[in-house]
């Protein structure tokens, strides 16, 4: 056991905060890719990926349902990070003072209203915590990065302002994903399953495949298609239900929906947190 949780982006990217926040006993491992992040635990160099999957401002987070069914990884858990945006900047700098704002791409429409407010123009950053250490390391104070408070702890720099975001439920959902599935646990708050699969090529497939869902009383809480291989044919479904495999309802309806699909594919079987977002 490494005692190491992997996340994309830099120390003190919401990733970070979200591994913190579920695993503050592991060391984190910083990874470039997504890619990078299911290969440092299938490598055995961490022995847990956090993962972001959606997020209630910006929606899916791209590409990670199509690298998740081909990760040989389990899902074993879900967190939610509020994520609150403030406004960084070296010590000794005043919010009058601050002419642009860099961070990624994702966050600078989300606080869009207060850079307006304060005449600020956002620049692009390839992550918000890079962008927090390079205005740190550049030391001008009309330069400043939106990003986390721990960002800000990590790099040294002053919070101007704090949760600057429009809007006041921007929450981002993540997955823990490890090489050992558990499929035993039985969670407080009850379970998810998250499963793919791609229909058969005949009418109406997926509305009678959904059909045992409804009529064996499961709560679907998320169904999203994307394209395989570049094609527009050729669809995959990812889908999230509340219930456990072993539960007779759910074997029901997962009996039924193998009728009418093929490469059924169950991704993770844990518990739910408690709110969910």
């Amino acid at each position: 056991m490494t005692k190491r949780i992997a996340f994309q982006g830099e120390p003190g990217a919401y990733s970070h905060e979200a591994c913190r926040n579920a695993r503050p006993d592991m060391e984190v491992l910083p990874c470039r890719t997504f890619e990078d992040v299911i290969e440092s635990v299938r490598a055995g160099d961490a022995d847990l990926a956090m993962l972001p999957v959606e997020n209630t401002t910006y929606g899916r987070v791209a590409d990670i349902h199509r690298l998740l069914p081909h990760s040989g990884l389990h899902i074993i858990e879900e967190a939610f990070v509020r994520v609150h945006i403030n406004l960084l900047a070296v010590p000794g700098a005043k919010i009058e003072d601050v002419t642009e704002a860099h961070s990624h791409l994702v966050l600078l429409p989300q606080c869009a209203g207060f850079l307006k407010e304060h005449n600020i123009k956002g620049r692009v950053s390839p992550d918000n915590a890079r962008a927090a250490r390079e205005v740190a390391e550049q030391g001008e104070v009309h330069s400043a990065a939106l990003a986390s408070e721990l960002a800000g702890e990590i790099y040294g720099l002053n919070v101007l302002a704090r949760n600057i975001e429009d809007r006041d439920n921007n929450t981002t959902r993540f997955l823990v994903m490890s090489q050992q599935a558990d499929m035993t646990r039985r969670g407080e708050h009850g379970m998810i399953t998250s499963f793919v699969f791609q229909v058969r090529n005949i009418p109406a497939a997926l509305y009678k495949a959904m059909g045992g869902f409804a009529t064996n009383g499961i709560n679907m809480t998320k169904l999203e298609s994307y394209m395989l291989d570049g094609s527009f044919t050729a669809t995959q479904f990812y889908a999230d239900i509340v219930g456990h495999p072993d539960d007779r309802n759910v074997q029901l309806a997962m009996e039924e929906l193998e009728h009418f699909t093929t490469n059924v594919e169950i991704l993770g079987v844990y518990p739910a947190a408690q709110p969910r977002g």
